[in-house]
């Protein structure tokens, strides 16, 4: 495609999103007006499927189809960075440079770690609750981890940290939302509708399908996160380029899974 293509492509798209834009913010009622006709649609749905959490609700069970668009564009983000950095031909893994860590750095990450992840696994199962949920959760967990690398070094945070079951792991939180979508289909004849019984309001079992979305959603924003944030420390301290004629040889896909690769 040309440039000039490129251009009006570009610019047929962008007006268009402009035009639209504009029409809804022409639409919206005045601000600071008494009318809230989302607020007064959200919070009885939430309320009637037994949702503490109002943003849950409208997250996880009345704009389902949204989060699961905003899912796998994350999902295909750590893909594409993850193919991007991988290692190639030209770099070899550097042999270890140790330094020296504060005793009070070591400490505190050593401290913080269990806490860190046990308030990661909060967020996410009390995401109908309270606030927070799978993504909030899924973050705190995903870099909860690496303080392994903040409080030690960086092969030891390699060694505790295989990432072939993150890679699983981030594809099966992605898939289950939308299994769970078709068995919305299956049973009611809509996708990502509340099938599940709703349970006691206020309680760890309730809101549905809520707290099993939060859940698949923080598997993969915590597995997707470790993923990505280890391309970029792959990049940054375990790869450097390789001397002339000193390639390894062999693409084998991502280089974090090879053989006595890392910084042992």
């Amino acid at each position: 495609m040309s440039r000039p293509l490129r251009l009006v492509v570009f610019a047929a798209g962008a007006g268009g999103t402009a035009a639209l834009f504009l029409l809804a913010v022409l639409d919206m009622p005045p601000f600071g007006s008494r009318f809230h006709p989302y607020r007064n649609h959200s919070v009885p749905a939430a309320l009637a499927h037994a949702t503490a959490n109002v943003v849950s609700s409208v997250n996880f069970d009345q704009r389902g189809m949204d989060t699961l668009a905003e899912e796998s564009i994350l999902f295909a983000s750590v893909v594409v960075v993850a193919t991007l950095l991988r290692k190639t031909d030209d770099e070899e893994w550097r042999k270890e440079r140790r330094g020296r860590v504060l005793d009070s750095t070591l400490l505190m990450g050593w401290i913080l770690l269990p806490y860190t992840l046990l308030l990661g696994f909060d967020v996410v199962a009390h995401g109908h609750l309270t606030p927070g949920g799978g993504f909030q959760g899924g973050v705190v967990l995903g870099t909860g981890i690496h303080l392994l690398y903040v409080a030690g070094r960086y092969d030891m945070l390699r060694r505790v940290r295989p990432i072939r079951p993150f890679e699983w792991g981030e594809a099966i939180g992605t898939g289950a939302f939308a299994c769970l979508g078709v068995a919305g289909v299956l049973a009611t004849g809509a996708f990502l509708a509340n099938v599940v019984p709703h349970g006691t309001f206020g309680t760890l079992l309730s809101a549905g399908t809520v707290p099993i979305l939060n859940g698949a959603v923080g598997v993969e924003v915590a597995s997707g996160v470790v993923v990505l944030v280890s391309a970029f420390l792959d990049q940054a301290i375990g790869l450097e380029t390789a001397p002339a004629g000193g390639g390894k040889g062999g693409r084998a896909g991502n280089g974090r899974d090879a053989e006595g690769g890392g910084n042992r």
